[in-house]
């Protein structure tokens, strides 16, 4: 049975025998990495200092939110806009794959530029289970190579501590809890939106994207009051289709919406919201963004598809 006070207390002891010097945490907001960034400042204090990366691919009010927690913990921090070098990076990438090999990556160029300045040595991200069972090697098949795990490159200047990597999203939201973090926090992927958008990534379409998440989120979270799915997010899709704006013809964007309950992210289900909702979203969406004129429902499982798009 997962004791949350003996993992703690597990974490705070490997951070201190492994960290020589000065360390960085890889925090992009989410439980996984802030769970790392609180434990490591615990464990050795200012020495350790938790980087939030803007890659151009975060939700509107993302990076403000992640600095009142930073500040909420008295952890040490910087915020690093990176965007110009992700966008370079990606242009003219469509293979999911790819675009994750490159922003794992670049997210270690920005690290490591970072570590120099500051004399670090080691990298603390917070890897789970799922990240590295999904990333394959050895017997297993890849999956998705997760940024943090197969997006990463075969040579770093910095020693890699993974304190969660065992943990699954259950047992990650039972630390969060402890910890005094919003457990119910739904998940969101260390590459951002980028891989929610299907094709290349632009600064435009990421916009179009941005926007649509906001309604999402915003809109989920106002109408499920108690039961509120385990993750809930937009997809722009690379195809177009047509439709009718007033008496003119549109070629516009498709945005599918992704509805998902599991417990531990290795296997789940769809939602099952009421229609008059989705229909809400629907009309929300089309209404509020100009570019888009179609709307899609996801309704699959995993297996046979993954939680996210790419």
């Amino acid at each position: 049975m997962f004791d949350v006070d003996n993992f703690l207390n597990d974490s705070v002891r490997l951070i201190k025998d492994q960290i020589v010097g000065n360390a960085i945490v890889a925090c992009s907001g989410g439980l996984d990495s802030t769970i790392v960034a609180i434990v490591a400042n615990q464990a050795v204090g200012p020495r350790s200092t938790a980087v939030f990366v803007d890659t151009g691919f975060i939700r509107i009010g993302e990076k403000e939110k992640t600095e009142s927690i930073f500040k909420k913990f008295n952890l040490n921090y910087r915020i690093i806009d990176a965007a110009d070098q992700f966008f370079t990076g990606l242009k003219g990438v469509t293979d999911p794959e790819k675009k994750r090999k490159i922003i794992g990556k670049t997210f270690i160029d920005v690290f490591e530029q970072f570590a120099t300045e500051i004399e670090a040595k080691t990298l603390l991200q917070g890897t789970i289970a799922p990240d590295w069972i999904e990333s394959g090697g050895g017997v297993r098949d890849v999956i998705k190579s997760h940024h943090n795990v197969g997006g990463l490159p075969e040579k770093m200047n910095l020693k890699l501590i993974e304190p969660l990597r065992d943990l699954y999203k259950d047992e990650v939201r039972e630390v969060a809890k402890h910890l005094g973090l919003e457990s119910n926090k739904q998940p969101f992927p260390g590459p951002g939106l980028s891989v929610r958008l299907m094709g290349e990534v632009t600064r435009d379409r990421i916009t179009v994207l941005k926007e649509a998440t906001r309604i999402v989120e915003e809109e989920v979270e106002g109408h499920f009051k108690n039961n509120r799915p385990w993750q809930y997010f937009a997809v722009l899709l690379s195809e177009k289709t047509t439709g009718v704006h007033g008496d003119s013809r549109t070629y516009g964007d498709t945005v599918a919406i992704r509805m998902f309950e599991t417990n531990d992210a290795m296997s789940g289900t769809f939602s099952r919201p009421d229609w008059q909702f989705l229909e809400h979203l629907s009309v929300k969406i089309t209404n509020r963004i100009k570019s888009v004129n179609r709307v899609v429902y996801d309704i699959t499982n995993k297996p046979p598809a993954t939680i996210e798009w790419e």
